[in-house]
């Protein structure tokens, strides 16, 4: 591996990591001496990254450190490419619109014999919709996460009983046979998941949550027992 190819590996490694990493772990994934990641390290600092370094914790690299356009890896592309026609075939119309503006954005940068294997994919995934279907609009439910405002909800359970609730958005997951809400819900007074295609209606209140929605997450995780991301 080239100096410039290790120096973008490093950065894309930091960059990987919300928490901080030791020089050992980004040694041992580059392929590379601890000295080297030391050395490369004070390289990508004089170059203007903020990268923040702590003996005993790792290493940080803050945002705004910014690097000329990269080319993708093979695997890289496929890995963009798999995950965009996914959220295409399984999301809402807003979010499939997207991801196809985003796959056409990845083609626009490539050269032209690498733009083969956009038209012509190896790796395909499932266009059939497993989940029952669903009333309320997904837009809806990831702009009160995005604008981080409390949904006022009318959720019908498993048995058919319908009741008012006014939760806190937290994440929607997309699972294979669901798509589920994680909320704080006032009524409860504690973390719940809830099931969009019992949702009846859902509308965005203009009150905000008492808490940003950074704290309820790292709340939420801990009470359902799910580590930090990496």
């Amino acid at each position: 591996m080239s100096r410039a190819a290790r120096l973008l590996a490093l950065v894309q490694a930091l960059r990987r990591r919300r928490t901080p990493v030791t020089g050992a772990e980004l040694a041992a994934e580059l392929g590379v001496s601890l000295r080297t990641v030391y050395r490369d390290v004070a390289t990508l600092v004089g170059e203007g990254a903020d990268i923040e370094g702590e003996a005993g914790v790792g290493y940080v690299l803050r945002s705004g450190f910014l690097l000329p356009p990269l080319m993708f890896r093979d695997e890289e592309i496929e890995a963009l490419m798999l995950g965009s026609r996914w959220v295409a075939a399984q999301t809402d119309a807003r979010l499939a619109l997207a991801a196809r503006d985003a796959i056409a954005k990845i083609a626009a940068v490539l050269p032209a014999d690498r733009r083969a294997a956009l038209d012509e994919p190896s790796l395909l995934v499932s266009t059939k919709r497993l989940h029952p279907p669903e009333v309320v609009d997904l837009a809806q439910l990831r702009r009160a996460l995005r604008e981080e405002k409390k949904l006022a909800l009318v959720y019908r359970d498993a048995e058919g009983r319908e009741t008012r609730r006014v939760v806190w958005p937290v994440a929607l997951g997309f699972m294979e046979e669901t798509r589920v809400l994680a909320a704080w819900c006032e009524t409860r007074g504690a973390f719940r998941h809830f099931r969009v295609d019992r949702m009846v209606t859902a509308t965005i209140e203009e009150a905000r949550p008492p808490r940003r929605r950074r704290t309820l997450v790292a709340e939420w995780r801990r009470a359902e027992g799910i580590g930090p991301p990496t």
